[in-house]
């Protein structure tokens, strides 16, 4: 992997467009010459890093500004490592356990995009749940490498982009711990309203900014990370799904099951102290035992109404 660059740009508040930046919620810690191949991976070991952080007190996102312009994060993602098949499998099965209350409001199962999809471990629980047409869109290219066969041929490798899709060809769009990521998450989440179908359903993961591990570990927690330009709280999530146009929306908090190896990954120890750790969990059978936690994570699923055509001005203004 090339030596990471990027070209910083200032932002407005990606949820509700304000330009009041004067709440700063931490300054940058992000130290470049400290950054390796799995900077921008999923699930990795914590650098702790992050951009200089906003608190918007109109809608309780807190934001990254600067932060690295689009052009920048796609390179960064193209060319980041993967490591972490185990850790996505149960996140996957987790997930699942939301589609038959999401199937129960749905009319059919056809057509099913999963954004940021790494190595499309979703997208085996999509099929085994009945949906047919799945595809998954991932901008890396290691995860997918890691893909079986079968799974591989249905993922995009790319960036998410509404015009590769038709209008209203999707009953399902999930997109999970990547809300974070993106540069326009309003954006993404207008273009995924229209793309779905009317009744059909959004299903969305992210890091909880006002859950009790956040407010335990300080800027310790993993979710204050140099991948991420926006953390969403309960309020923030509701409110950017809501001014899509989305109703019917619940949001609520979630159980993840991971290997305690991958726990032990995420705990804001001294660096020796934690590749002993990690090495002892690797060594022992017990590394590999899953345990579920309250991590912190928060889910979000809104519906398309039925009678709300796929007008370019459905959802806007912001705010």
């Amino acid at each position: 992997m090339s030596k990471l660059q990027f070209k910083m740009v200032q932002r407005n508040c990606p949820l509700c467009g304000s330009a009041d930046d004067s709440f700063t919620f931490a300054e940058s810690s992000v130290d470049l010459s400290k950054l390796d191949a799995f900077a921008f991976a999923s699930r990795k070991v914590p650098e702790y890093m992050h951009w200089r952080l906003v608190e918007c007190r109109r809608c309780d996102l807190v934001y990254a500004s600067p932060a690295p312009a689009p052009q920048s994060l796609h390179i960064a993602y193209e060319q980041a490592s993967f490591d972490s098949r185990s850790e996505s499998s149960c996140a996957a099965k987790t997930y699942a356990d939301f589609l038959p209350r999401i199937q129960r409001n749905l009319t059919d199962l056809d057509g099913a995009l999963d954004i940021g999809t790494g190595d499309g471990c979703f997208l085996d629980e999509l099929l085994d749940a009945g949906f047919v047409n799945v595809i998954g869109v991932e901008p890396s290219a290691a995860p997918i490498a890691a893909a079986p066969l079968a799974v591989r041929q249905l993922i995009r490798h790319d960036v998410f982009r509404v015009a590769d899709y038709a209008p209203e060809s999707l009953r399902l769009v999930t997109c999970f711990q990547t809300l974070e990521h993106l540069s326009d998450p309003m954006a993404m989440c207008r273009d995924v309203f229209r793309l779905l179908k009317p009744g059909g359903a959004v299903f969305f993961v992210g890091h909880n900014r006002r859950a009790a591990s956040a407010r335990l570990l300080g800027r310790k927690s993993p979710i204050f990370d140099i991948e991420h330009l926006q953390l969403f709280s309960p309020a923030s999530v509701r409110r950017l799904v809501t001014t899509a146009g989305f109703r019917d929306v619940e949001v609520g908090s979630i159980l993840n099951r991971y290997p305690i190896r991958y726990w032990a990954k995420l705990m804001p120890l001294p660096g020796a102290l934690k590749r002993g750790l990690l090495a002892l969990a690797d060594a022992s059978r017990v590394g590999r035992w899953a345990l579920p936690l309250p991590a912190g994570n928060l889910f979000a699923i809104g519906y398309k109404p039925n009678f709300v055509s796929n007008r370019a001005d459905v959802g806007s203004p912001r705010g």
